[in-house]
């Protein structure tokens, strides 16, 4: 039956909706009208602070009246045997401003043919009025076999009410799609519980996505109504608050449950509002439009989006943890109802339960709130327990407010958590559990701090916290053998570090400073020493921790943003580690930190950076830091070597030498030897052609693996660099990484090393590397097309995030070169337009650094002016800055 109305001023007045009616020519302007005003009321109400339950149940009570009027507008062949029911949420009596309203035409004893003009006519007016509908036309039989083959069906039909119509066959399909026939209570339960599982498996298993979907996410709206639909299909309980009555919560969980649902609800009709669809995805813009709805405002110690995102998150979490509490109840009262008691003592506070762990007492908590430790630490080390007992995790709730800080400065438990950062088995797996069940944010409080906290960015794509715990969980995962292929340095030396456990913390302490204010490096520095002296921790072992917390960027920035083949960077790098040990330490945490991240932004490009820059550093401590390697020999090494190799495809030794001699030094420090020989003989064969030589391949593995390097040999024209990367960036190349070489005979040696526009290999296809190398002699053939080749658009998405571009200007006197560093939103084109911009100011790149950092990118060029000398006119520096940041910002917002 139709859901009572609203008992306050009424949303719709129904007797002036079916006046209108009757008086109208054509019912669709009067029943979109009435849609429309209601939802306009409604919206108003909304923003006045109006009880969410009212509109939500508001609105299914208004489209009740729409649909039954409707109804009623038909001729139908015999009421008695059809029926309008409404199904799923709208069967609920929920609807938000545009959520599917879902019915049913159910019929029985007649065929549905008899009533086709009429069930046709009725849909077709409601599309008319653009509500969003979702029907189905069966007879109660067809509701049985379509139950029983799809759990989704029979969920739908679990939520059902007649609006118009016989009733009785509402309640006949209801009896017959809930028997044993059609589904058990045990398939029922194990159903929902494994679309729940493979729901929440799409979103990694965290509440703590980026862009979280209100309705599916772990912790949202469908996680609760999995609750209520188990509850009513074994225990006949019509709501969730029911539960209270059969023992699985008590009222103050209950108005816990209900205040997170309201929330969760109240964003969603927001949501929905500002849309003007239905959209249950909460996306960055939205975001930002619902943090200023809701009143946040920027704090020097968040943005208002990240402080609306870190309160959905923190429910979000809250309702994940009723969730594992009572679907772990469910299981007991439904799958294993029957089974065999099987009960194994652990120690005097625990035994195992049916394969999960419980206290021995209601008291154990209260009376050894230790315990409160060591159960993680049991579950570590007993990795058959299955988990945590619901009655268990019900007393963890209720006595969690027993760790202070007497508790955290007992030995029991600052041993124990140690012991369990020490186990072989289930570190990361229990602190994702004390964290869930809010432990480990009480146990730390600076750990606390960063829960729910989010970052407003396409570099991170997890809360803090959230990511915290996955660098532990990727640390873990470089010990199997399964690891060695992919991360075969890092899996080594995991399984070779004396003291494991130092590594976590630093795992766990490395961003725990996020968001103070600061530099969270050094804040995440001082936080770990005063957890490593209330942990009893050497001295040395302390300062390892607080190094690799105050250090933990370095190794990622250098690799990104030096050039790694210069041996000063390399032997600079390796003064700052000191020994290898901080080295090896560094590296894992470096590799785990930035999987942890964002799986996009670990590829084999960085994975090389970081192999090559280890290797290096490495070769440089055992040389002692006292010794650093002598320029002159690496360079005769190298030329020594790339010689044998010319010599062996009969390249005479006189005209490399010549060509060399015009070649500085900086180019054989910065190529290896097949590089040189490749280049070198490439250049001999092209002679005097006034045609650029342009060479395409894979990149050696050494180098960087996984990119293509483009090779150009012409003349040092002005604009060639502007012209060439306008050019890869229409080809749909994304740079990696520019070395520009002009020699002392007026020419350029410039490699560029690419991927895709995704940052993926390119094709090894022939045709497509020819068609690159081709468009590139064909573009740089005439210096007269620079200037329109800079000039040319792409249009590509920009990505959304717009972070001020940021431009610092310095002179470097030993190079006697100037270095600009550019960092800015990434977006396509970015490096033809300052390309264009040099061009404007007559600028000549001389070498390059190119790197991307999840949505933004951090760019080098070491340049000159026409007279190849440093830049040092401020009043030009200015002007520089300006234009560039100007151009860049400009560029979004006019793509946007």
């Amino acid at each position: 039956m139709s859901i009572p109305a609203p008992d306050d001023t009424p949303l719709l007045d129904v007797a002036a909706f079916h006046r209108a009616l009757g008086e109208a020519r054509s019912a669709i302007p009067i029943f979109k009208k009435t849609i429309r005003d209601a939802q306009e009321r409604m919206h108003q109400r909304f923003r006045d602070g109006e009880d969410i339950r009212k509109l939500i149940y508001g609105r299914a009570w208004i489209i009740d009246q729409v649909l039954c009027a409707a109804w009623n507008l038909f001729e139908w062949p015999d009421e008695e045997q059809i029926a309008l029911v409404a199904v799923g949420g709208y069967g609920r009596g929920e609807l938000h401003p545009h959520s599917d309203v879902d019915i049913l035409i159910l019929f029985n004893g007649i065929e549905a043919e008899t009533a086709q003009d009429s069930i046709s006519g009725f849909l077709t007016l409601l599309w008319d009025m653009s509500l969003d509908i979702g029907s189905s036309v069966r007879s109660v039989d067809e509701c049985y076999e379509e139950a029983r083959n799809d759990i989704t069906i029979a969920t739908n039909l679990l939520e059902s009410r007649t609006l118009v119509g016989n009733p009785q066959l509402q309640l006949d399909t209801y009896e017959r799609v809930t028997s044993e026939g059609a589904w058990t209570d045990r398939e029922f339960f194990l159903a929902k519980l494994n679309e729940q599982r493979e729901r929440h498996e799409r979103t990694n298993n965290t509440e703590y996505n980026l862009e979280p979907n209100l309705k599916t996410s772990p912790g949202g709206l469908r996680d609760l109504q999995t609750i209520g639909w188990v509850a009513k299909r074994h225990f006949g309980a019509t709501y969730i608050r029911n539960l209270v009555d059969h023992g699985f919560l008590t009222e103050s969980e209950l108005d816990i449950l209900n205040k997170g649902e309201l929330y969760l609800w109240t964003v969603r009709y927001a949501l929905h509002m500002h849309c003007k669809r239905r959209e249950d995805r909460l996306l960055f813009d939205h975001q930002r439009t619902l943090a200023e709805y809701f009143g946040f405002k920027d704090q020097p110690n968040g943005l208002a989006v990240e402080q609306f995102m870190s309160k959905y998150y923190r429910i979000a979490k809250s309702m994940s943890e009723f969730n594992d509490m009572l679907l772990q109840y469910f299981d007991e009262a439904i799958l294993k109802a029957d089974d065999e008691q099987r009960i194994q003592p652990l120690n005097k506070r625990f035994r195992i339960h049916n394969d999960y762990i419980e206290v021995r007492s209601p008291t154990t908590f209260t009376r050894h709130p230790f315990a409160l430790m060591e159960l993680f630490v049991l579950l570590a080390q007993n990795p058959a327990i299955k988990g945590v007992r619901a009655s268990t995790i019900k007393l963890i709730r209720d006595h969690r407010h027993l760790i202070d800080d007497k508790f955290r400065a007992d030995i029991r438990n600052t041993s124990l958590f140690m012991e369990l950062l020490r186990s072989p088995d289930g570190v990361s797996t229990e602190l994702k559990r004390m964290n869930r069940y809010g432990i480990l944010g009480r146990y730390l409080p600076e750990f606390g701090q960063i829960v729910g906290q989010m970052q407003h960015d396409l570099f991170h794509i997890y809360t803090v916290d959230a990511h915290t715990l996955k660098v532990i969980q990727k640390m873990r995962q470089l010990r199997h053998s399964d690891y060695r292929e992919q991360f075969p340095i890092a899996h080594r030396i995991v399984n070779k570090l004396p003291k494991i456990e130092l590594l976590y913390i630093a795992g766990l302490y490395h961003d725990i400073a996020k968001g103070r204010g600061g530099d969270h490096s050094e804040l995440g520095a001082e936080d770990v020493l005063k957890f490593c002296k209330n942990h009893h921790l050497g001295k040395w072992d302390s300062h390892l921790v607080a190094w690799l917390v105050r250090n933990h960027l370095l190794m990622s920035m250098t690799a990104q943003r030096r050039d790694i083949s210069d041996p000063e960077v390399i032997h600079r790098f390796a003064k700052q580690c000191g020994d290898s040990i901080h080295l090896d330490y560094l590296y894992v945490l470096t590799v785990t930190d930035i999987k942890a991240t964002n799986h996009s932004l670990w590829n084999s490009w960085r994975a090389t950076l970081l192999r090559q820059l280890y290797t290096e550093t490495k070769r440089a401590l055992r040389r002692g830091l006292e010794n650093p390697v002598n320029i002159e020999d690496r360079i005769e090494e190298l030329q020594t070597d790339a010689l044998a190799a010319l010599r062996r495809k009969g390249v005479h030794e006189k005209e490399v030498r010549e060509l060399w001699s015009n070649i500085g030094n900086d180019y054989f420090l910065r190529e290896d030897a097949l590089n040189v020989a490749w280049h070198t003989e490439a250049i001999l064969e092209h002679g005097k052609d006034k045609l650029p030589l342009v060479l395409v391949k894979k990149t050696s593995y050494r180098v960087y693996e996984g990119a293509t390097e483009i090779f150009i040999y012409s003349e040092d024209l002005p604009n060639l660099f502007p012209a060439t990367v306008a050019t890869l960036d229409q080809l749909h190349l994304s740079i990696q990484d520019a070395r520009i070489i002009v020699t002392d005979d007026g020419r350029t040696l410039n490699t560029y090393s690419v991927l895709t526009e995704d940052n993926l290999p390119l094709s090894e296809n022939p045709d497509y590397l020819a068609n690159i190398r081709h468009t590139l002699v064909e573009e740089l053939d005439d210096p007269d097309d620079y200037p329109e080749i800079v000039q040319r658009r792409v249009s590509r998405a920009l990505k959304l995030f717009t972070t001020p571009t940021r431009v610092t200007i310095s002179n470097d006197p030993v190079m006697q070169q100037t270095v600009l560093e550019v960092s800015s939103p990434d977006r396509p084109g970015l490096l033809a337009r300052i390309g264009s911009i040099f061009v404007e100011f007559g600028i000549s790149v001389r070498k390059a650094k190119i790197s991307s950092i999840g949505e933004r990118v951090e760019d080098y060029f070491f340049i000159t002016d026409a007279n190849e000398q440093p830049i040092s006119d401020p009043e030009l520096c200015h002007r520089l800055q300006e234009t560039i940041c100007r151009q860049l910002d400009e560029q979004i917002q006019q793509e946007h």
